[in-house]
């Protein structure tokens, strides 16, 4: 069968070319469509609920509402844990899900599992989001205006008009404004006023509730109609705050008497505004954004937990200055991506492994010394790399530093088919066969072992795709990348090596001119007949060595993932 092959492929050169060209095109097509991260996600799926609720005691907040919201969300589908952290008035309720589980599907099933806590009136608000509270935003940007120092008007067009757009991006999960001021009804009272007339703060702010306030009234129903009855007194300007009666007095009475001598007929309303100043002011802000000294807001942008984060940067880019035309008076600064530091992080990984290809190619020179040869050869190296990426595409894989690390690690891998090959062409050509008949024959004699010898390093990267959990989603890309780069190389050093070496070899049969070019090592065999005659001493040295790794082991530390430094302060 592997002569037929290689038959095929020396018989049918263009043919074997279009296929590689064809490789190369869907290849690079495939590459510019392979998602990049910084390594595969690490993370189960969650979900996370939030609620907050006043200021209530963090018992009080477990027990009224998180122990009922965690049985709900553990009865989900998919669902493997469920656990909270209660503070005063707020709490956070982290659902993870299966690495198999669909996030859509898993976040209208919680939603709608959810929905009647949500109406709890006691509740001032209940969200629910696919986006890690604690984690960090995949993008910053300052949002300013040269004219604008009231950080209460740039909040309104953030929240109005910027996050409302940016949410809308794939893969968004949350717009989170910072450094923002909120704009409140400002009361300040007089204290003299108020014990003239003896009130206090408290009397007030009843006053104001009571009149700020919308009752149902009931219904009535007349020739088949019913109306409902609604009483309506709510406050909705400064005007009608200022209009709140908070007490009563006399016409003539002088100020501090005691109003119950006052007979009903003879009070006069005391209004708000007669004993306090009211007004609009903004509430004094959590937090305080600069960029280059000039306040600003900020827009924190966090991603779904499994969607990729330079695809994210790109959407947001794009949309970022899209609203730069639609808002040509205000600036948005981008202050930091998560993508800089991981197209940084693989463009040097691409970088070492391009390094390590051409030293690959060097030494096969410095070794074969033959410049025909080595471009032979060489050829595997790009090829079988292109083709790596088509199947990195169909199998859902993306470019991050695992992946890569196997596309470097298969690189050394993937001369070893196309070095046997042509060394055993080579042998042949110098037994007197032409390069035709010693491409067949060379490809031949050794295509069963390379397959056995590729299929064997297979064997041992490829049981890591079964494994599960973390292990698995930090290991499964590498095992896949360097079995697949490995197939690859198997089905260039079959069809493509024996097609170049008939197509562009020159060599005359039974030439040896060549021959003694090859660098040998002399002291070599002298150096093995010493250690075959002494064999118990290289075992025993075998065995001293195991030993020590043994005793030096617990002193090596271990980490799951190497610690990073983005150099950002």
């Amino acid at each position: 069968m592997m002569k037929n092959i290689a038959k095929f492929a020396v018989r049918y050169p263009i043919t074997i070319l279009m296929i590689v060209l064809g490789i190369l095109v869907l290849g690079y097509i495939s590459f510019q469509k392979l998602s990049i991260e910084l390594l595969p996600d690490l993370n189960n799926p969650r979900i996370f609920v939030e609620i907050k609720a006043g200021e209530k005691p963090p018992e009080d907040m477990e027990q009224q509402y998180v122990v009922n919201i965690e049985g709900v969300a553990s009865r989900i589908k998919n669902v493997v844990q469920v656990t909270s952290v209660c503070r005063v008035g707020v709490a956070q309720i982290v659902v993870e899900y299966s690495w198999n589980a669909d996030m859509d599907e898993a976040f209208l099933d919680l939603q709608k599992a959810l929905t009647s806590f949500s109406q709890n009136v006691e509740l001032d608000e209940m969200t629910i989001t696919q986006h890690d509270p604690n984690a960090a935003p995949v993008m910053l940007v300052g949002f300013l205006h040269p004219d604008i120092t009231d950080m209460n008007d740039l909040r309104r067009t953030a929240e109005n008009y910027l996050r409302n757009e940016l949410i809308r991006l794939e893969g968004i999960a949350e717009v989170e404004i910072v450094g923002a001021e909120e704009q409140e009804v400002i009361i300040e009272t007089t204290p003299y006023l108020l014990d003239a007339y003896r009130l206090t703060t408290d009397e007030i702010a009843n006053k104001l509730n009571a009149y700020n306030r919308s009752v149902s009234g009931g219904s009535i129903e007349e020739l088949g109609r019913k109306y409902i009855i609604k009483g309506i007194s709510e406050l909705k300007t400064l005007h009608d705050i200022e209009n709140v009666i908070v007490t009563y007095k006399s016409a003539g009475q002088p100020e501090g008497a005691q109003l119950s001598s006052v007979s009903s007929g003879d009070r006069v309303p005391v209004f708000l505004k007669d004993v306090a100043k009211v007004y609009l002011g903004n509430k004094e802000p959590e937090n305080i954004v600069r960029v280059n000294g000039t306040r600003c807001l900020g827009l924190a942008v966090y991603k779904e937990t499994r969607y990729n984060t330079v695809r994210a940067v790109e959407q947001l880019n794009k949309k970022l200055a899209e609203l730069k035309k639609a808002l040509p008076d205000y600036d948005l600064v981008q202050v930091q991506n998560q993508a800089e530091f991981i197209n940084t992080s693989i463009n040097e990984v691409e970088q070492t492994a391009l390094i390590g290809i051409v030293l690959a190619v060097l030494i096969i020179y410095v070794f074969l010394r033959r410049i025909g040869v080595t471009a032979v050869i060489s050829t595997a190296i790009p090829i079988s790399i292109v083709a790596t990426f088509n199947l990195m595409y169909f199998q859902d894989l993306s470019l991050n530093i695992m992946t890569l690390g196997g596309l470097a690690l298969g690189a050394g891998m993937l001369v070893d088919n196309a070095i046997v090959v042509m060394e055993n062409i080579y042998r042949n050509m110098e037994q007197g066969l032409s390069i035709k008949e010693a491409a067949v024959e060379g490809t031949a004699q050794v295509g069963v072992a390379i397959t056995a010898s590729t299929v064997t390093t297979i064997i041992v990267f490829l049981p890591i795709v079964y494994l599960h959990g973390a292990a698995s989603e930090l290991f499964r890309d590498q095992a896949w990348t360097v079995a697949l780069s490995l197939i690859s190389s198997l089905f260039v050093a079959i069809l493509v090596i024996p097609m170049l070496s008939a197509t562009f070899l020159r060599s005359q049969p039974g030439n040896k001119s060549e021959a003694g070019s090859s660098i040998r090592f002399q002291g070599y065999e002298r150096i093995l007949e010493k250690v075959l005659s002494r064999k118990v001493i290289v075992v025993i040295s075998a065995l001293i060595l195991i030993v020590l790794t043994v005793l030096i082991l617990p002193y090596v530390g271990s980490e799951f993932i190497p610690k990073t430094d983005r150099g950002v302060y």
